[in-house]
């Protein structure tokens, strides 16, 4: 830090070193040139067995995960790879940083674009490194939007995603922020069917792989409803699936130790659901 007259400062950073080192690679795929970040476990060599996959999005307006520069969610990206997975993030139509056209693609319809760009990067990823993914074994995993793209993944394409976890997800957009919603659906009362086909509720009846679903308790963004609603139609509908709640917790938990089991309990779901060669 420089002040005038005087001499220059360190500013000195108590930052925590992370226990592990995030190695992103960016990539574009396909023809949409979707933006994406593949990550390997440590220690990965070409020509060791195809890695089963795991999407980790966001994929929604208002946030990117796939930029050049660091972010948190990079470490927990490799953590998850780490445990055996190839990491794929990719960001998808609606999601900034692409110019106005882009981010307006998801208008009346916030489910199709959106889920059409995570299965299209996956398949150009595997074309792009073949003999690395195994698309035998795909899960998705997400929060808030995120979690919303994950259970919409297994819920409306079971062919590519084999499993999902879906945190805090927004599953009936009716109950959501209206000065959010409206942004991109318009007024419930003039366009109920965009509402309709952004719902989940009545996909329930189809599911036919494993879903887990973690909500916080406490979540004053997406509120605990849509959870509860959308575990109620699956039970209605006699479709297995986990419930996770999270007891104090808000939107996102903040408890270290909550969020530290929070992953492996995720990750022992995924091997649970994806198994040796499912």
């Amino acid at each position: 830090m420089h002040r005038d007259g005087r001499p220059a400062l360190t500013i000195a950073s108590h930052a925590q070193t992370p226990v592990l080192t995030a190695r992103p690679e960016l990539l574009r795929l396909g023809p949409r040139d979707l933006r994406a970040t593949l990550f390997l476990p440590a220690g990965h060599r070409p020509g060791d067995a195809p890695l089963p996959v795991l999407l980790d999005p966001y994929g929604g307006p208002a946030m990117q995960k796939v930029t050049a520069a660091p972010h948190w969610w990079d470490h927990t990206s490799q953590w998850f790879a780490d445990q055996g997975f190839a990491v794929l993030a990719v960001d998808g139509r609606g999601t900034p940083g692409r110019g106005p056209r882009w981010e307006k693609t998801v208008f009346a319809d916030i489910a199709g674009p959106a889920l059409d760009d995570q299965a299209d990067a996956l398949h150009a990823a595997a074309a792009l490194r073949p003999g690395l993914l195994d698309l035998g074994r795909v899960a998705v995993r997400g929060w808030s939007y995120g979690g919303y793209l994950a259970a919409l993944a297994v819920l409306r394409r079971p062919d590519v995603f084999h499993a999902a976890v879906a945190g805090a997800p927004p599953v009936e957009h009716r109950l959501y922020d209206t000065h959010w919603k409206e942004r991109f659906l318009g007024r419930p009362d003039e366009h109920p069917e965009r509402y309709d086909a952004a719902s989940l509720l009545p996909d329930a009846p189809g599911l036919r792989r494993p879903l887990l679903l973690i909500q916080g308790l406490d979540d004053d963004n997406v509120l605990p409803a849509h959870t509860l609603r959308l575990s109620a139609a699956l039970l209605a509908a006699g479709r297995p699936h986990e419930v996770l709640p999270l007891v104090g917790a808000a939107h996102s938990p903040s408890d270290e130790l909550v969020v530290e089991h929070l992953h492996h309990h995720q990750l022992d779901f995924l091997r649970r659901a994806l198994g040796p060669g499912r």
